[in-house]
């Protein structure tokens, strides 16, 4: 009931209307088969001319890693043709499994996991010169194949190459310079640290020229640019010489007049101090230079150690430090780095780093050492002597820092704290024993106090300060420091004992020992240097040396004539003190009598504890 017309028998429907324009009823018109005529075929024409034509160097690639075609420029950079490549892996063709990173990279493209890859590669022509290539691998949009191209890179490569060079390297010697130096440690420190096959070890020596100022300065610059390049050819031979008996050698200069060897993979100190004196023989034969014939020197710090642990600025920290003590030695010579000397340095600087802040900190702390007299056995005076309760090294002696103090300056706040401290200390002892002998307090200073400071204004304000009397003060100066003084610092000698302070002589006998001075200088006091009363042993079966009591004696018997009186350090054996007594010397320091002690034991000893 409901079916179509045909189904029910009526007529037939009309035909219907052709979409390509033909009467109805009629058979539709042969067409040509789409390949010919699509236009996708012709596209695909097009792109394939251009493929082959195209200057750049292409390849499609399948997902096995095949080439399925390549183009004539790629086959002309390889030194081949097209049809030779097909069906190669073109990781082989572009060295792509060179490096894991480069490979795992290629095959995430091939797989789909990464849209594109690009790396520099050197490849090889078959004519055996090299092609440094940049390698780009894309996908093929709605494909399973990629497309390899590779740009001729060699020219911009070798222009780069030649100024890496020049930045890399001395233009005057053609040695590498500092820049490529330290990229060739670095590097070397990396590798050996974790390199197995060899002896894991560094070795550097670092030198420049003993005088090469004086040449310049001399000769001019011409001729010290030439010795330059001359020392450069020496240390070049050396090298070469020395890696011949293993491990790779760089000589670079790092600027001026100074010079590095880097031992790779180094075989220990022997050979490296084998390298030193080579260097050092080589350095010091004449050169003759455009009719100047100049003999020069080198100093050398050698460096040798285990390359793991080691940075490249520490090395050359410990090869500067080397070749400072090589130069401080005398020059002309080579020193290996020594730790235990490394170690003092570093204390020493640490302690000079510290000094001037310890003084705020109150760290410094004063111990007297008894003055006595040698004929009546009574204490007539103390020797105030500084000490650093450090937080670090703990306790240290004045030897220990008072150098520092005065390379530095420190020395003329420390020695104003010490001047005040002792002299509050003193006038204490005076107030507190007001019936008994005042004790005087014998304070060390520096020459660079005379110098650095107004040293008698200071004197003054602290004598007035604690009202301590002047003639119970009484300031010890070295030998050399008061020996040949002239213009300020005899004037404010002159100041001081006119104010009424005594000067003394510390470690006479040991310095100029001018005698013609001490008539003229302020003086009034002659510490001998303990050196002479060690000589002066009677127990234990030794024997005096009867040089050192015959000085001794005719010392004693010249300051008595000039009006002076006579310490004697360093007495330790009552033989002593009895031979000393006899030749007249006046008050004795040492051990016999006390170490240097806490305030609190002179005033036991004042008290009569």
């Amino acid at each position: 009931m409901g079916g179509p017309p045909a189904a029910m028998g009526g007529p037939p429907a009309a035909p219907t209307r052709s979409t390509t324009g033909t009467a109805p009823g009629t058979a539709p018109a042969p067409t040509a088969p789409p390949s010919a005529y699509s236009p996708f075929s012709a596209e695909a024409h097009d792109y394939r001319a251009a493929f082959n034509v195209a200057q750049l160097a292409m390849a499609v690639v399948n997902p096995d890693g095949l080439v399925v075609t390549a183009n004539d420029a790629l086959a002309a950079l390889l030194g081949t043709d097209a049809a030779a490549l097909r069906d190669r892996p073109a990781a082989d063709l572009m060295e792509l499994d060179a490096d894991g990173r480069a490979s795992h990279a290629y095959r995430e493209v091939l797989l789909g996991r990464r849209s594109r890859f690009r790396c520099t590669r050197r490849l090889k022509h078959t004519d055996g010169r090299a092609v440094w290539a940049e390698v780009t691998v894309a996908p093929v949009p709605e494909s399973p194949r990629v497309l390899l191209s590779v740009a001729d890179i060699t020219e911009r490569h070798e222009l780069q190459a030649r100024l890496r060079h020049l930045q890399m390297h001395d233009p005057l010697t053609h040695l590498p310079n500092r820049a490529l130096f330290f990229e060739r440690l670095t590097a070397a420190l990396d590798n050996l640290s974790y390199d197995h096959g060899g002896s894991g070890r560094i070795g550097l020596c670092y030198l420049d020229l003993d005088g090469f100022k004086a040449v310049n300065d001399t000769l001019g610059h011409r001729v010290g640019d030439t010795l330059l390049s001359a020392v450069a050819a020496r240390l070049t031979e050396c090298a070469e010489a020395g890696a011949e008996e293993g491990g790779g050698h760089l000589v670079a200069r790092l600027g001026g007049d100074e010079f590095a060897i880097l031992v790779e993979d180094s075989a220990g100190t022997d050979q490296l101090a084998a390298l030193a004196r080579t260097v050092l023989a080589a350095v010091q034969r004449p050169f003759d230079l455009a009719g100047q014939r100049l003999s020069v020197s080198a100093s050398i710090g050698v460096v040798e150690r285990a390359a793991a642990g080691t940075t490249a600025t520490g090395l050359m920290q410990a090869a500067d430090t080397t070749l400072y003590w090589a130069k401080a030695d005398g020059k002309a010579r080579w020193t290996l780095f020594d730790p235990e000397r490394n170690a003092h340095r570093m204390t020493r600087q640490a302690l000079a780093s510290s000094l001037r802040p310890a003084v705020e900190r109150g760290e410094f702390v004063l111990e007297y050492q008894p003055l006595v007299g040698m004929a009546d056995g009574a204490v007539h005076g103390v020797e105030a002597l500084v000490r650093w309760n450090h937080p670090q090294f703990g306790p240290l002696p004045p030897n220990r820092f008072i150098g520092i103090a005065e390379e530095d300056g420190s020395i003329v706040q420390l020695g104003r704290w010490v001047l005040r401290t002792a002299c509050r200390q003193a006038r204490a002892w005076q107030r507190d024993h007001p019936g008994g002998r005042p004790l005087f307090v014998s304070v060390n200073v520096a020459v660079r106090q005379v110098w650095d400071s107004d040293l008698v204004a200071d004197v003054d304000a602290i004598l007035t300060e604690t009202g301590l009397p002047p003639r119970l003060l009484q300031l010890e100066l070295t030998e050399s420091a008061v020996m040949g003084s002239a213009g300020r610092p005899l004037q404010a000698l002159q100041a001081l004992s006119d104010m009424g302070v005594r000067i003394a002589i510390d470690d006479f006998g040991t310095g100029y020992s001018n005698l013609a001075y001490l008539s003229r200088l302020p003086v009034s006091v002659l510490k001998l240097d303990g050196s002479f009363v060690r000589g002066f042993r009677y127990e234990d079966g030794d024997h005096p040396n009867p040089a050192d009591e015959v000085i001794v004696e005719a010392l004693v018997q010249l300051a008595h004539r000039l009006g002076l009186t006579v310490t004697a350090e360093c007495v330790e054996t009552s033989g002593q003190a009895a031979r000393l007594r006899r030749i007249g010397c006046d008050t004795g320091q040492g051990w016999l009598y006390s170490r240097a002690v806490a305030p609190e034991r002179i005033t036991e000893l004042l008290s009569g504890g």
